[in-house]
């Protein structure tokens, strides 16, 4: 009988230590290492052909980006540029065999009032970055077992956004919308739970830490029988946003200034009494009714400085989706050119300051003066041209409900 040999390297039996065979072939141990060699070098390819891809840019670049569609708020850009950067880096990094640093994730909470531009930026975000992105409401999550919805029904709607497509969403953002809406109601100890308090803020801990959630793909109460996916929330970047009302008491008090009386502290001159926002902590979210375990998953603290006239007329006019570009789109697709004077782009904005609604009361006050025009001028033959001024503002303003509101 012949003696067996390699059936790759063609060594012999004796020129080797362990030789394998089969049915019609022989592979010896130094092949075998080889194969192994180039098996793992394949699968590498693989891996790296298969990582997450999305657009990362770097923080001054994302700045840029947002620059321009966001208005102000540089220092919140910056902060969230920054943590965005550093998370999607974090994706990216290859876990050498031995090395024990481990980047933690960098979750978000966005602290400014209503209309200042909270959803918005954690919109430019995802949309910078090429990332599936959803929002969700913290308003409407209940304790598991009552009416309402369940944590995971975010995860749902973030698997909805990436087309069912479990890879792309474990990489996506989830902003939470209104966190601060589940606060814990009182201090004190209650016989009754706090459903949509402390029960939702215990029920998110683990997603927002990192940890296999299985999630009903089409919404859990209207089908009980679905199948169950499971998602990994380790690398889903979560941003929580809420406009915090009340909330400038309690940095007041920890600040110790004092709104009444004549003596003033060196500490209450370097304060600005007009944005206490601006000197927000994590225990001052603490002693508004977040729990702390929840404070601790949510590391990176930005705040959201209100909206002053010169960042509203900003707004009107210099993002590249401003609402006077909006406007004008629209009446341009009826053939009519419609500008602006800059008298009545300072009555809007007065108007919107006025009622202390931020970047959503400038909305509103332009339909109640555009709509009388956007239903007639379509219908006038000849008509190519409006200039809107503030005595056309004016006449239009004065007719809707909007006069009657006043800032609270």
């Amino acid at each position: 009988m012949p003696e067996p040999t390699c059936s790759f390297c063609n060594k012999s039996k004796r020129e080797v230590a362990v030789m394998i065979s089969g049915v019609n072939a022989h592979i010896c141990e130094e092949c075998v290492a080889q194969a192994q060699k180039i098996l793992s070098e394949e699968m590498k390819a693989q891996e790296a052909g298969k990582r997450p891809k999305f657009n990362l840019l770097k923080p001054r670049a994302i700045k840029e980006h947002l620059d321009q569609y966001v208005v102000g708020l540089d220092e919140a850009k910056r902060v969230m540029a920054v943590a965005v950067y550093n998370h999607y880096k974090r994706l990216m990094q290859k876990q050498e065999d031995g090395d024990e640093v481990q980047i933690e994730k960098s979750n978000i909470i966005m602290v400014g009032e209503t209309g200042t531009g909270k959803t918005f930026l954690a919109r430019m975000l995802a949309k910078i970055l090429q990332v599936p992105f959803c929002i969700a409401d913290a308003t409407v999550l209940t304790e598991a077992g009552y009416v309402g919805e369940d944590v995971e029904s975010i995860l749902t709607r973030l698997l909805q956004a990436a087309d069912y497509n479990i890879e792309a969403a474990e990489r996506g953002i989830v902003y939470v919308d209104e966190i601060d809406k589940i606060a814990r109601k009182s201090d004190n100890p209650s016989i009754t739970r706090d459903v949509s308090g402390e029960g939702v803020q215990q029920a998110l801990l683990k997603l927002l830490e990192g940890t296999h959630i299985n999630v009903p793909p089409q919404g859990g109460r209207k089908h009980p029988e679905q199948k169950m996916v499971s998602i990994n929330t380790e690398n889903i970047l979560f941003i929580c946003g809420g406009a915090f009302v009340g909330i400038d008491r309690h940095i007041k008090a920890r600040l110790n200034t004092k709104p009444m009386g004549f003596a003033k502290t060196n500490l209450d001159e370097q304060v600005d009494t007009q944005n206490f926002l601006r000197y927000i902590s994590a225990q001052d979210l603490k002693s508004f009714g977040l729990i702390p375990e929840l404070i601790g998953r949510l590391p990176v603290l930005t705040h959201l400085d209100p909206l002053d006239k010169a960042t509203l007329r900003m707004i009107l006019t210099e993002p590249k989706n401003a609402l006077v570009r909006q406007y004008q789109r629209l009446f341009d697709m009826e053939n009519i050119e419609l500008a602006f004077t800059d008298d009545a782009l300072n009555y809007i904005v007065d108007r919107a300051d006025e009622y202390r609604l931020g970047a959503r009361g400038l909305r509103s006050i332009c339909e109640s003066i555009m709509t009388d025009a956007m239903f007639e001028m379509p219908s006038e033959p000849g008509a190519d041209e409006l200039l809107i001024t503030e005595m056309y503002c004016r006449s239009k303003f004065d007719k809707s409900p909007l006069r009657l509101m006043r800032a609270a």
